[in-house]
C-alpha cells in the first residue's frame, strides 16, 4: 500500500487536533511493573524506529554495525509522514538507537507526545560513542555525550527511558559489565538531580543461559548489599528472537519466562521479530502480552519499522519511495493485525504491586567474570586539571585524529613497556575491579599522559614529545612528573558522585556526533607539526581499540 506524504501529513495533523493536544500520561515504575497515572498497567507496545546508517562490511564488524547514524527525531516531515502508520500499528512506544543532541527535536517529540507515543532513547552512538567491547572504559567523553543527550531531551514529557548500552556484554566479554553498570549508576544519579522520572535501561543480547541471567541480575543488584536502587537499572531489555515462524509459548518463550520469573525490575523485549522462518507472522505478540508472560515481562519492541539489513536478512516493514510515499509490507500488515488485537492483563493492581528489592550481586565464576567493584564517576574537572599540567600534550596534526589516536596509544604504551614503565594508570580491569587513576579521562587526555611519561623518561627531550608530529611540549606545565600531577589532580581516583553537565554544555555550547566524544578536553586539540620520533615503534594493532566499532549499535543476535 502506498500513501503520499501529503496525505499522511494531513492524517497526522487531524490526529493531533483530535487528540486535544493533552499532556501524555506519566508512566511510573513500581517494583517490576509499569503503571499509567490512572493506575492501569503500562505495557511497551513498540517498534524500533531508526533508518540504518552506513554499514561497512569487514571481519571486524561481524554484527553489521553502522559507522554513522540518521537521527529520526530531528526530521520533522518524516515524523509527521510516519505517524499515521505508527498509529495504524497502535504502538505506544518507539525505540531510537542514536540521536544528535545538537539538533532540534521539538517537532517530532511533540508530534509523538500528542499522539500518545513514548520514546526509549539509547544514549550511545556508533564508533567512539559507546562502551567499547575490546577496550572498555567509562570516561568523561561518554559521560558528557550521555549528559548532552539527556539535557536535549529533558524538556519532553514522552521520554520513557534512556538506555546506557545495547548488546555491549557478550558471553565471552562479561568483564565489561562493571563499566555498563557504572554508566547506569551515574546516569541515574544525574537524572535524579534533574528531577527526571525517565527510567534507566539496557538492551541485552539473549545469549547463553550461563551469562544471560548473571548479567540481568548484575545490572539490577546492589554491590554494597544495602538494598539500594542507586546502582540498578530500572528497565532491562532483552533482544529476543527465539520465536521463529508459527511457534508456541512452550516451544519458544517458556524457558526465558521461567528464568526471569523472580526478576526484581521491569523487563521487556527490547527487540523481537525473527526472520529465519518467514513469513513473520508476529504471533509471538499474543504470547508476549498474555497471562503466560505479563507477570514477568512488560511488552516489547518489534524490529524494525525502517529497512534494517543484517547477516540474516532484511528486517524492515516499510520502504520510502522516491516521491516520499510510504509502502507497507506484509510484515507491517501482519503486525498491525496482531497488535490491534492485544488486550493484556491488568494485574497486579498498582496498589498491590510489591516494591523492588535489590539483592547482592552475583559472584564471579567460570562463566561470569565481572567484579562487583565498579569504575569511578568520571571527573571532567580533574581530567582537565591533569591535561593542562602535563609536560607533553596531544595536539594532532589532523582533525580526524580518532584514526591515529589508538595507534599512538598502542605505540606509546609499547615504548613505556620497553623502558620498564607501563600504561596501568590509564587502563581498567572489570574482572579484577582495578581502575587506573587516569582511566576515567577522555582518550586524548590518556594519550597526553602516556606521551608525558615517555617525554620524562627521555629527560624531557623535545623530540620525545613529537609522536609523529602529534605532540607538543607544554611550556606552562608543572615541573613535577606526570604521575605526581595525576595524583594531585585526581586525588580520589575511586570516588563516585552525582555528575553535572560540563560548563560548555550549560552555556549552550554542547557538541555532538560520532567522533571522539563530547566535552572533556578533546575539543582543545590543535594542528601542530613536529618530527617523527622512533617511527618504527608506532605500528601494530590498536590495543586501545579507540577506532573499533563499539557498543552494539543495531546488533541483532
Amino acid at each position: 500500500m502506498r500513501v503520499s506524504f501529503r496525505a499522511s501529513a494531513l492524517f497526522a495533523a487531524v490526529a493531533v487536533l483530535s487528540s486535544g493536544v493533552q499532556a501524555i500520561s506519566k508512566v511510573s515504575r513500581v517494583g517490576r511493573y509499569l503503571y499509567n497515572e490512572d493506575g492501569s498497567r503500562f505495557y511497551i507496545k513498540g517498534i524500533a524506529y531508526q533508518e540504518q546508517g552506513t554499514v561497512v562490511a569487514s571481519s571486524d564488524n561481524a554484527f553489521g554495525e553502522p559507522s554513522d547514524f540518521i537521527d529520526p527525531l530531528a526530521i520533522s516531515d518524516a515524523c509527521k509522514r510516519d505517524l499515521p502508520f505508527l498509529q495504524k500499528l497502535t504502538v505506544n512506544t518507539i525505540r531510537v538507537y542514536s540521536v544528535n543532541s545538537s539538533l532540534n527535536h521539538d517537532d517530532c517529540m511533540t508530534t509523538f507526545s500528542n499522539a500518545g507515543i513514548y520514546t526509549i532513547i539509547d544514549l550511545t552512538q556508533p564508533l567512539n560513542g559507546s562502551i567499547d567491547r575490546v577496550s572498555p572504559s567509562w570516561g568523561t567523553n561518554l559521560l558528557d555525550q550521555y549528559i548532552a543527550t539527556i539535557d536535549a531531551f529533558s524538556k519532553y514529557d514522552n521520554v520513557l527511558a534512556f538506555n546506557v548500552g545495547n548488546e555491549v556484554v557478550l558471553d565471552n566479554t562479561t568483564q565489561i559489565a562493571p563499566f555498563v553498570k557504572a554508566a547506569a549508576r551515574d546516569i541515574k544519579a544525574y537524572l535524579r538531580s534533574k528531577n527526571s522520572n525517565a527510567l534507566v535501561g539496557y538492551g541485552a543480547i539473549n545469549g547463553a543461559s550461563n551469562f544471560r541471567m548473571p548479567l540481568a541480575n548484575f545490572l539490577s543488584c546492589d554491590p554494597t548489599n544495602g538494598n539500594s536502587d542507586a546502582f540498578a537499572i530500572d528497565l532491562y531489555g532483552l533482544n529476543d528472537y527465539e520465536w521463529c515462524g508459527d511457534s508456541t509459548f512452550q516451544a519458544s518463550y517458556a524457558g526465558t519466562t521461567g528464568d526471569f520469573a523472580g526478576y526484581n525490575v521491569v523487563a521487556y523485549f527490547s527487540e523481537f521479530g525473527c526472520i529465519t522462518s518467514p513469513p513473520r507472522l508476529w504471533t509471538e505478540s499474543a504470547a508476549l502480552f498474555s497471562a503466560n508472560m505479563s507477570n514477568v515481562f512488560s511488552g516489547g519492541v518489534a524490529f524494525s519499522y525502517f529497512p534494517a539489513s543484517s547477516v540474516q536478512g532484511q528486517f524492515g516493514m516499510i520502504t520510502i519511495g522516491g516521491d516520499g510515499s510510504v509502502q507497507t509490507s506484509d510484515d507491517f500488515n501482519r503486525l498491525q493485525t496482531q497488535y490491534t488485537q492485544l488486550s493484556p492483563p491488568q494485574s497486579p493492581a498498582q496498589a498491590s504491586a510489591p516494591a523492588a528489592a535489590y539483592p547482592s550481586c552475583p559472584s564471579a565464576n567460570s562463566s561470569w567474570a565481572a567484579s562487583n567493584t565498579l569504575p569511578p564517576t568520571p571527573n571532567l574537572a580533574a581530567c582537565n586539571c591533569l591535561e593542562s599540567s602535563l609536560g607533553c600534550q596531544f595536539t594532532p596534526a589532523t582533525t580526524n585524529y580518532s584514526v591515529i589516536l589508538g595507534q599512538l596509544l598502542d605505540g606509546g604504551c609499547g615504548l613505556l613497556g620497553q623502558r620498564g614503565a607501563s600504561c596501568a594508570d590509564i587502563g581498567g580491569d572489570g574482572q579484577a575491579g582495578v581502575y587506573g587513576r587516569v582511566s576515567a579521562c577522555d582518550p586524548t587526555v590518556k594519550l597526553s599522559y602516556v606521551m608525558s611519561q615517555w617525554y620524562e623518561i627521555n629527560n624531557r627531550d623535545q623530540q620525545a614529545c613529537s609522536f609523529q608530529g602529534n605532540g607538543t611540549v607544554n611550556s606552562a606545565a608543572a615541573s613535577s612528573s606526570a604521575s605526581a600531577v595525576a595524583t594531585s589532580c585526581i586525588a580520589s581516583p575511586t570516588a563516585t558522585f552525582t555528575p553535572t553537565a560540563p560548563a560548555a554544555a550549560v552555556a549552550g555550547a554542547a557538541t555532538s556526533g560520532s567522533g571522539s566524544g563530547n566535552g572533556g578536553s578533546s575539543s582543545s586539540k590543535g594542528n601542530n607539526g613536529g618530527s617523527l620520533y622512533d617511527v618504527n615503534l608506532f605500528i601494530g594493532v590498536c590495543a586501545a581499540a579507540i577506532i573499533s566499532i563499539a557498543g552494539g549499535i543495531w546488533t541483532l543476535f
